[in-house]
């Protein structure tokens, strides 16, 4: 089988309150095993490998999620795994990595990927990821964002809106960027939805950095000119004392806000596909991602549900867990707590656990 020379970025730094009782500061969702036997990271990385081999995979994240990390994927580089002293949200990350591997290599191909997100149609994305990584490497000064088809009007999720095509790589069509549109109302989705030119935004682009880098310096010249400094000392004594001093004074800022949304369209185009994408990072999209029916139980664990439809039932214990006349509901049982709560009250887990801060209910966030 033919290797790759793309190399992958695996974002797996985020904490996931929405998933709460299961994901928690100390082992956030990406770490767990919510589908199957291997938790969404080690499932991230396994949908690149073989032809991704494992000296071109990276994975970015807090250091104090190193040894999870190392524990899971032990055959990841020891180097590969970028440790953030500080979190400082996205943009310092991406700006960060783009300095490392654009001293190895400043215009091969790179795509961000994310740890939390569930991909049913794995031949699809690599064959996506080929497409994508050919077309940066014909044209240095562009990215390509990754769009799903869209499957119902999601107001939850950020959309894409392409034009008219503009190459076509191993039978995929690559169109223009036109614009983002965040989370709109659901009246403005459905309009999306019934439009062939509109794709969910998965978050996942392809580029090469030396083009991310000279987006950071126009757009964020000081975190620049410190990024720079860290890709001179890497690989060096002194790089992890500096890194420890400048990272954590980097602006708090995402990518989307500090890049992408000053992103000319010139420099942009999509490739969307059914990828059998979602953005499993709560209870609710993690439902919609596996239900086969509107009414069908989503059940985990030793777990019976009695005269009930369309809940989620999840237990992460030896204990049985029942469940009689539920509907619309979602339970999810833990060895130090229980989440109940009907699934339109999801996003109130959020608020819930920002009660709890300076408690004694603060060591179950």
């Amino acid at each position: 089988m033919e290797k790759s020379s793309l190399r992958a970025v695996i974002f797996a730094g985020g904490v996931g309150t929405r998933m709460w009782p299961l994901s928690r500061k100390k082992t956030p969702k990406q770490f767990e095993r919510i589908i199957g036997d291997l938790s969404t990271l080690q499932l991230a990385v396994g949908r690149l490998r073989p032809e991704t081999p494992w000296e071109n995979i990276y994975v970015s994240s807090g250091e104090a999620y190193s040894p999870l990390i190392r524990k899971q994927l032990p055959q990841l580089p020891k180097q590969n795994l970028i440790a953030e002293p500080k979190m400082r949200d996205v943009a310092p990350a991406v700006g960060y990595l783009m300095a490392i591997l654009a001293k190895e290599d400043p215009d091969g191909p790179v795509a961000i990927l994310w740890s939390d997100h569930l991909l049913k149609k794995v031949k699809t994305f690599k064959t996506i990821l080929a497409s994508g990584a050919k077309y940066v490497s014909d044209h240095k000064g562009k990215i390509v964002f990754i769009g799903q088809k869209p499957r119902f009007a999601n107001q939850n999720l950020g959309w894409i809106k392409f034009g008219q095509k503009e190459s076509q790589i191993n039978g995929f069509s690559l169109k223009q960027f036109k614009a983002w549109h965040y989370r709109p109302g659901q009246d403005q989705a459905e309009k999306y939805f019934a439009s062939r030119h509109y794709a969910w935004n998965t978050g996942y682009f392809i580029v090469n950095p030396s083009f991310v880098l000279s987006q950071y310096q126009k757009h964020l010249p000081q975190m620049y000119s410190k990024l720079v400094e860290l890709q001179v000392s890497y690989g060096t004594p002194t790089h992890q004392k500096k890194l420890e001093k400048i990272y954590p004074a980097f602006k708090k800022i995402s990518f989307d806000d500090a890049i992408l949304a000053k992103l000319s369209p010139q420099k942009a185009v999509v490739l969307s596909a059914d990828l059998g994408w979602s953005d499993i990072g709560t209870w609710e999209a993690l439902k919609e991602a596996l239900q086969t029916s509107p009414n069908q139980n989503l059940t985990r664990g030793r777990v019976v549900c009695f005269n009930s439809k369309n809940s989620l039932v999840y237990g992460f214990t030896d204990q049985l867990v029942t469940a009689i006349d539920v509907k619309g509901m979602v339970v999810v049982v833990t060895s130090d707590a229980v989440l109940v709560c009907p699934q339109e009250s999801i996003p109130e887990i959020k608020k819930m656990l920002a009660s709890f801060v300076k408690t004694k209910l603060e060591r179950y966030t």
